[in-house]
C-alpha cells in the first residue's frame, strides 16, 4: 500500500492552512476547497478549487475530478448526506460520514448526546417558525441562549435576556443560519463557573487520547482567547473524558475532536462538538503540547501511531481582530510584539476583512511556572498591539 495519500480539505480557512500544513509534513497530497479563491489553506497546498459546497453536483464534480483517497470536512455548510456515497465509494469520510452529517447540525449531535447516550445537556426546544419560537421561550424561560441549527464562528447566537430581545433573537439566528435549514434551538441558560475544550483523538490502531483541558472566553459566540491547561478537578475532568468517548465512539471514525463542556456547581454538562480541530486548540500552537491539535489531526486520520499526548508547557492564545470591510490586510505591530520572550504570531493570510473576523493570533508560553493567568494575560495584551489596516 503507497504511503502517500491525497487529501481533500472541505473549508479552507485558518484551522484548514495548519491542517494542511501538518499532512504536507507527512508527505501528503492536499486539495483545499472553498467558496472563494486564495482562502488560507489553498495558499499552502498543491491543488485547490473553488466551489459552493451546498451544491450537491458541483462537490460531485470535484470528487469524481480528483478521486481522492480522503474526504476531510473542515466547515458546516457542505452538502455532507453525499458523505454516504462517497464512503461507498471507498472514499475514507474524516471522521466518517456519519460523525460529519450529526455534527454539521445542532438536532442531530444535541438529540444523540441528550437522548440516546444520556449526556448531561441543557434543556432545549426546537423552532422553524417565529410563533413556534416564542412559544419555546416561554417554555424554556429568560434568560435563555438562542442557535441557528446550522452555523460556524458563532454566527447567529445570542443570549435572550429580556422579551424585547425575542423576536430580534430569533432574526439574527436566521441571518446567521448557513447552508438551507431555518430552524433554532433554544437552550436553558446554564450557569456555569467556565466553559472548556476537551481535545479527544480517536484513533484507528490505538486508544483514545485526550489533550489536557482548554479554557476559553467567547463574545458574540467566537472565541476570543484560549488557555491551556485550565483549572478543572480530577473528577470532573473524568467525567468530560467518559462523555467525550462515549459520544466520539457513538458516531465513529479517527481524528481529533474538539468537545466543549460547561462546568457548573452541578457538574459538568455536554455542550457542543466539532468532529475536527477545534478554534480554541489554536493554543496548542504555542508548543504546549508534544503534538499540536493539527498534527494529531493528521496522525489520526491517516491511521499513523500516537504514543502518547504530553503536556509541556503552559501557554495562551488571543486572537487578532479585524474593525472594518476591506481587502488586502495588512498589519501593524507585529515586529514589536515579537521582541517579547516565548511568544509567536501566526497571520492567516485572509484575503478580505470584515469586523470582527479573525485574521491573526498570538501565542505565549511559559514553562517557568503552572499559573497560567500570566501567560493568558501577556497573550491579551500583545494581541491589543497588532492592527489590522489596509493598503
Amino acid at each position: 500500500m503507497l504511503y502517500q495519500k491525497k487529501v481533500m480539505l472541505l473549508g479552507s480557512g485558518e484551522l484548514g492552512k495548519e491542517v494542511v500544513i501538518a499532512l504536507q509534513r507527512l508527505g501528503q497530497y492536499v486539495i483545499a476547497v472553498d467558496s472563494y479563491e486564495n482562502a488560507p489553506a489553498m495558499l499552502v497546498a498543491q491543488a485547490f478549487e473553488v466551489i459552493n459546497m451546498l451544491d450537491g453536483d458541483a462537490l460531485d464534480k470535484v470528487v469524481a475530478k480528483h478521486k481522492p483517497d480522503l474526504i476531510v470536512p473542515e466547515i458546516e455548510a457542505i452538502r455532507t448526506e453525499r458523505f454516504y456515497d462517497y464512503e461507498k465509494q471507498g472514499i475514507t469520510v474524516v471522521p466518517s460520514a456519519k460523525a460529519a452529517n450529526f455534527t454539521m447540525n445542532r438536532k442531530a449531535i444535541r438529540d444523540l448526546a441528550a437522548k440516546e447516550l444520556g449526556l448531561r445537556t441543557a434543556n432545549y426546544l426546537y423552532a422553524t417558525t417565529l410563533e413556534a419560537f416564542k412559544d419555546a421561550v416561554s417554555k424554556i424561560g429568560i434568560p435563555c441562549v438562542v442557535k441557528p441549527l446550522m452555523s460556524s464562528s458563532g454566527k447567529g447566537q445570542s443570549v435572550i435576556k429580556t422579551e424585547t430581545d425575542v423576536e430580534k433573537a430569533w432574526h439574527y439566528a436566521m441571518d446567521g443560519s448557513r447552508g438551507d435549514y431555518k430552524e433554532a434551538i433554544i437552550e436553558e441558560f446554564v450557569k456555569f463557573d467556565s466553559e472548556i475544550t476537551l481535545l479527544t483523538v480517536t484513533q484507528k490502531n490505538g486508544t483514545t487520547l485526550f489533550c489536557p483541558p482548554i479554557g476559553h472566553r467567547q463574545e458574540r459566540g467566537d472565541y476570543q482567547e484560549s488557555w491551556q491547561p485550565c483549572a478543572i478537578s480530577d473528577k470532573d475532568l473524568k467525567e468530560a473524558q467518559q462523555m467525550a468517548e462515549k459520544v466520539t465512539k457513538a458516531l465513529t471514525g479517527y481524528g481529533i475532536w474538539g468537545i466543549e463542556f460547561f462546568l457548573t456547581q452541578k457538574g459538568i454538562y455536554f455542550s457542543e462538538l466539532s468532529p475536527r480541530p477545534h478554534d480554541t486548540g489554536m493554543v496548542t500552537l504555542a508548543n504546549t503540547q508534544n503534538y499540536n491539535e493539527f498534527e494529531l489531526h493528521a496522525r489520526a486520520i491517516l491511521g499513523l501511531p500516537i504514543p502518547n499526548i504530553e503536556l509541556i508547557k503552559n501557554g495562551a492564545s488571543a486572537v487578532v481582530l479585524a474593525s472594518k470591510e476591506g481587502a488586502q490586510p495588512d498589519f501593524k505591530g507585529i515586529e514589536k510584539v515579537l521582541e517579547n520572550t516565548n511568544t509567536d504570531v501566526k497571520v492567516f493570510g485572509k484575503p478580505t476583512t470584515r469586523p470582527y473576523r479573525r485574521m491573526a493570533v498570538v501565542l505565549c508560553n511559559d514553562a517557568t511556572t503552572s499559573d497560567v493567568t500570566k501567560t493568558k494575560e501577556k497573550a491579551i495584551a500583545l494581541s491589543k498591539q497588532i492592527e489590522v489596516v489596509h493598503k
